[in-house]
């Protein structure tokens, strides 16, 4: 009996002393590829085709954070184009076979001074892209996926939300129709010296300041927002648009100038600076989530392609976009919980009361909507919207249709509802 007692009192002390399997550390790592084109190649900043590029400031990048905890892996990617189309997704997640395709979650910012990756036609018939500089991209982003996994590490999360103060952004249509909200994600290291891996800045607004037309290829405000979050002792730094579309831009207008806008790279330093300092400032006081947990979920959302000119662009490029026989696209749209934060994300420009519709009806703590992320479908407005306002025209004529925005929102609702609560 006694060397019973004995036996059980040793079984106590080993569980108490030797950490549970059920218990999985949660592990954080980042990598960067540049993929500026050398030599220069043209830009766009939408349909309308490409504008040739003489010179460059600042370096395209992508950039690819990996997570892990308890058996489940998510990557999230930032790159810093126009829009990167969900044709391009599969290209790399075919090219990594250490997390669930369907786990890599890949976003673009939306800079309006880069190269083509949509192989739009010209006017002319004339193709404005690069098919080996584009598959050039897909590789590297596939590298630095790979490389971020390699370099995960035991970390902690801070996960906050807050409105980013002073001049950064408005709405061109209607100046204070956007979302102020500032969504932050920092990874910090658990080493003794606990600095930061990562800094995910989630914020509506359209990296246009260079714009296409001054023959200009730049990351835009992006890359002085990296540059000040590692500065700043930040660490690497993502930038996740959100709902920025109809027309949620950077706020570039001109204070001593009335009815001008500054498109020069000092401004894309002021601005970006700016939205590091505000996030770094917003994720100070947040508390942090030993272990948060994760969880990836994922849906196909079917929009059908209505509009003549997304018909077109879609039918003449040569990437090979997928179109159902019905007319429709499918595109992927990821939820993930991490900690207290709740990501959704929507495969286009969604108009700014999407974002605070769904982020209303989100149920984290803090809600994400990251925008053109895992495709970049064109806009995403409400049917009363559609084609209602003058000011709509070109939003409604690069949009799929009439309906496209009901029928994500509608889908994307339900899917949420589906999923455990975070």
């Amino acid at each position: 009996m006694k060397r019973l007692a004995s036996i059980a009192s040793a079984l106590l002390l080993i569980a108490l002393v030797v950490p549970s399997p059920a218990i999985a550390e949660f592990k954080a790592g980042v990598a960067v590829r540049i993929v500026t084109p050398n030599p220069l190649l043209p830009v766009t900043g939408g349909t309308g085709g490409t504008s040739p590029a003489t010179r460059r400031i600042g370096e395209l990048t992508v950039r690819a954070l990996a997570l892990v905890s308890n058996g489940t892996n998510v990557v999230i990617v930032n790159a810093d184009f126009l829009g990167f189309p969900g044709i391009l997704c599969e290209r790399v997640r075919a090219r990594v076979k250490e997390v669930p395709a369907q786990n890599i979650i890949i976003g673009s910012t939306h800079t309006h001074s880069a190269p083509d990756m949509y192989a739009f036609m010209n006017k002319d018939g004339k193709l404005g892209a690069d098919l080996k500089y584009i598959d050039d991209v897909c590789a590297k982003m596939a590298d630095a996926i790979r490389e971020a996994i390699g370099r995960m590490e035991p970390a902690v999360l801070k996960s906050a939300v807050g409105e980013a103060r002073g001049k950064i952004a408005y709405n061109y249509y209607a100046p204070a129709l956007y979302d102020p909200r500032m969504n932050v994600l920092q990874f910090l290291s658990v080493k003794p010296d606990g600095k930061p891996i990562a800094t995910l800045v989630n914020y509506a607004s359209h990296p246009e300041i260079i714009g296409p037309d001054q023959g200009i290829l730049s990351p835009d405000f992006c890359g002085p927002l990296y540059d000040r979050v590692a500065e700043k002792g930040g660490g690497i730094a993502l930038y996740m648009n959100g709902a920025q579309g109809g027309m949620v831009t950077a706020d570039c207008r001109d204070p001593n100038n009335p009815g001008k806008d500054i498109h020069t790279w000092e401004e894309c330093v002021r601005i970006g600076q700016l939205m590091a300092d505000e996030a770094l400032r917003i994720a100070a006081p947040a508390p942090v989530q030993e272990n948060p947990n994760l969880a990836c979920f994922e849906t196909i959302v079917k929009l059908p392609v209505q509009s003549p000119l997304m018909r077109a662009i879609l039918a003449s490029s040569p990437l090979g976009f997928k179109v159902t026989a019905d007319g429709s696209v499918p595109a992927q749209v990821n939820v993930v919980h991490l900690g207290t934060a709740q990501i959704l994300t929507v495969p286009g420009e969604a108009l700014p009361n999407i974002g605070y519709y769904l982020k209303r009806k989100m149920r984290g703590r803090e809600n994400l909507f990251f925008g053109l992320t895992n495709d970049a479908l064109g806009y995403m407005l409400s049917k009363y919207d559609f084609d209602s306002f003058k000011r709509y025209e070109y939003i409604t004529r690069t949009s799929l249709g009439e309906n496209t925005a009901e029928i994500y929102v509608e889908q994307a609702l339900k899917f949420l509802l589906s999923c455990p609560k975070p």
